[in-house]
C-alpha cells in the first residue's frame, strides 16, 4: 500500500477543488493546519486525493479529511493513507457511503430502536419534535465524532474505534444522549439541532469530562445480537415500504430527503465556515491586544533596564561612600583604642603609684610610732621628768629639760606634716584616678557611640539599596532578580 500510495498522488483527481475547499475547513485553529500553504494542509490534500483515486466507487466524500486529518497527528503521511484505507475498507466505513447511504439509514435505526429501549422517555420527545436520527448522528458515524468534537475526545474514540470495530459509535452515541438527556427534553426543535450543534461538542473540551464520557461509553452494553436484529427488521421494512410504494414516489422521496440532507451539510459548512471567520477575527483581536501589550512591555522593560542601570551606579556610590565612611569610622575606632590603652597604661601606673605611697606610709606610720613610743619610754625613764608638775593642764618642764621636749614636739610636728603631706599627695593620687577612670568611661561611651554610628549607617544604606532594587524591578514582569551580596 505504502507504493501503492507514491503512484496515487502524481494521478489527477475530479474531486480536488472540493477536497481544496473542505482541506481550509479542517481543525483550522490547529497550528498544524492553519496555515494554506503548511506541511499539515499539503499532507492531509494528498491523502484525501489519493483516496478519491484509490476508491472511484466512494470517491472523495464531504467530512473525510478530519479522519485524515486526526490520523495524521499520529504518524507519517504514508501511514495516516494506509490507516485510513484500512478503517475504510476493513472497519465497513465506506459501506456507509454506498447505495445512497442506504447502510447509513440503517445504522440511524439500530440507534433509533437503542433510544427507544434504554432512554424511552428521550426516545417519546424526539418523535413528537419529528427529530428523526439522520437530523444529529449523520456526522457522528460518517467523520467518527472528528468533524465537532475535541480533539481529546476525538482520540479516545477512534482508540475505541480501531479495538472494538465500528459498533462502538453506538456506544459512543447513547452516552452522549443520556448525559445531555435533561436539556434535549426541555428543547424544542431548532433548539435541540442548536444544542448536537454547537452546546454539545463545548460540554467535552475539558480532557476530564471527556475522560468521564468515554467511561460511561465503555460501561454501556450494545448486544451484536440486537444490533443484528435491528438490521434484520429494517431490510424487512425497506423491503416492505419498495413493495407498496410507487417507485416515483419513492424517487421524490430519496430526492427530497438527498435535498434536505445536503441542504443541512451545507447549512453545516456554513456554520463552519462562520465559525472559521469568528475565529480569525478573534484570534486577529487577540493578536492586536497581545502586540500592544508587548510594546508596553517593551518600553516598560526599556525604563526597568534604565533604572537598573541607575540603581547600579547608585549601588557603586553609595558602596564608595560606605567605604569612605567605614575608613572614617575605623581610624576613628584605632584612635580610640589607642588612647583607651594610654589611659589603661596611666591607671595602671597610678594604681601602682598610689600602691607604693600607701606601703610608704604605712611603713612612716609605723616608724613614726615607734619613735613615739620610744621618746616617751625616754621621758619616762627620766627622774626629773615625772617630778615635773601640772599647772593649768599643762606639763612645765624645769629649765634644764626644755630643750628636750622641745625637739620631741619638733620632731612630732615634723612627722604630722610629712604625714599630712603624704595624705595630700595620696588624695590627689585619688582625685587622679577618678579623673582617668571618668575619662575612660568617657572614651568607651565615645567608642559605642561610633560603633552605633556605624551600624545604623550601615543598616541605612542597605536599606535604601534594596529599597531602590525593589522600586526598580517591581514593574518588571517578571523581573529577573539581581545577584545577592554578601553583607
Amino acid at each position: 500500500m505504502l507504493e501503492n500510495y507514491r503512484i496515487l498522488i502524481t494521478k489527477d483527481s475530479m474531486q480536488a477543488n472540493v477536497i481544496t475547499r473542505d482541506i481550509n475547513r479542517t481543525f483550522p485553529a490547529h497550528d498544524y493546519f492553519k496555515d494554506t500553504d503548511g506541511d499539515g494542509q499539503d499532507s492531509l490534500f494528498k491523502i484525501c486525493k489519493a483516496y478519491s483515486v484509490h476508491d472511484e466507487d466512494i470517491g472523495y466524500c464531504q467530512g473525510q479529511s478530519f479522519l485524515a486529518a486526526v490520523l495524521l497527528l499520529h504518524m507519517p503521511e504514508e501511514q495516516a493513507f494506509c490507516v485510513l484505507v484500512k478503517i475504510m475498507y476493513d472497519y465497513g466505513l465506506r459501506e456507509l457511503y454506498k447505495n445512497n447511504f442506504e447502510n447509513l439509514h440503517c445504522k440511524f435505526y439500530q440507534l433509533e430502536r437503542l433510544l427507544q429501549e434504554q432512554l424511552p422517555e428521550l426516545y417519546n420527545h424526539f418523535l413528537d419534535l419529528n427529530l428523526e436520527a439522520h437530523m444529529y448522528a449523520s456526522q457522528w458515524f460518517l467523520t467518527l465524532f472528528t468533524a465537532k468534537f475535541p480533539l481529546c475526545m476525538v482520540f479516545h474514540i477512534i482508540d475505541l474505534l480501531l479495538f472494538e470495530g465500528l459498533s462502538i459509535i453506538f456506544n459512543v452515541a447513547l452516552a452522549l444522549l443520556k448525559t445531555s438527556k435533561e436539556d434535549l427534553l426541555q428543547a424544542d426543535f431548532e433548539g435541540a439541532l442548536k444544542f448536537f450543534r454547537v452546546q454539545l461538542p463545548k460540554r467535552y473540551r475539558a480532557e476530564e469530562n471527556a475522560r468521564r464520557l468515554m467511561e460511561q461509553a465503555c460501561n454501556i452494553k450494545v448486544p451484536t445480537k440486537k444490533l443484528k436484529k435491528y438490521e434484520k427488521e429494517y431490510q424487512t421494512m425497506r423491503e416492505q415500504q419498495a413493495q407498496q410504494e410507487d417507485p416515483i414516489d419513492r424517487y421524490k422521496r430519496e430526492n427530497r430527503r438527498l435535498q434536505e440532507a445536503s441542504l443541512r451539510l451545507e447549512q453545516e459548512n456554513d456554520d463552519l465556515a462562520h465559525e472559521l471567520v469568528t475565529s480569525k477575527i478573534a484570534l486577529r483581536n487577540d493578536l492586536d491586544q497581545i502586540e500592544d501589550k508587548a510594546d508596553v512591555l517593551n518600553k516598560e522593560l526599556l525604563q526597568t533596564k534604565q533604572k537598573l542601570v541607575e540603581t547600579e551606579d547608585e549601588k557603586r556610590r553609595q558602596e564608595e561612600e560606605s567605604a569612605q565612611i567605614k575608613e572614617v569610622f575605623r581610624r576613628e575606632l584605632e584612635k580610640a583604642e589607642s588612647e583607651v590603652k594610654k589611659t589603661s597604661a596611666i591607671i595602671s601606673e597610678y594604681k601602682q603609684i598610689c600602691s607604693q605611697l600607701s606601703t610608704r606610709l604605712e611603713k612612716q606610720q609605723a616608724a613614726s610610732k615607734e619613735e613615739l613610743e620610744m621618746v616617751k619610754g625616754k621621758v619616762l625613764t627620766c627622774e626629773r621628768c615625772c617630778e615635773l608638775f601640772r599647772k593649768d593642764g599643762e606639763l612645765i618642764p624645769e629649765p634644764g629639760q626644755a630643750n628636750v621636749h622641745q625637739d620631741v614636739d619638733e620632731e612630732k610636728e615634723l612627722l604630722k606634716k610629712q604625714l599630712r603631706e603624704m595624705e595630700l599627695e595620696l588624695a590627689q593620687t585619688k582625685l587622679q584616678l577618678v579623673e582617668a577612670k571618668c575619662k575612660i568611661q568617657e572614651l568607651e561611651h565615645h567608642r559605642g557611640t561610633l560603633l552605633n554610628e556605624i551600624q545604623a549607617t550601615k543598616n541605612s544604606w542597605l536599606s535604601k539599596t534594596l529599597n531602590s532594587i525593589k522600586t526598580a524591578t517591581s514593574t518588571q514582569s517578571p523581573p529577573t532578580p539581581p545577584p545577592k551580596e554578601s553583607t
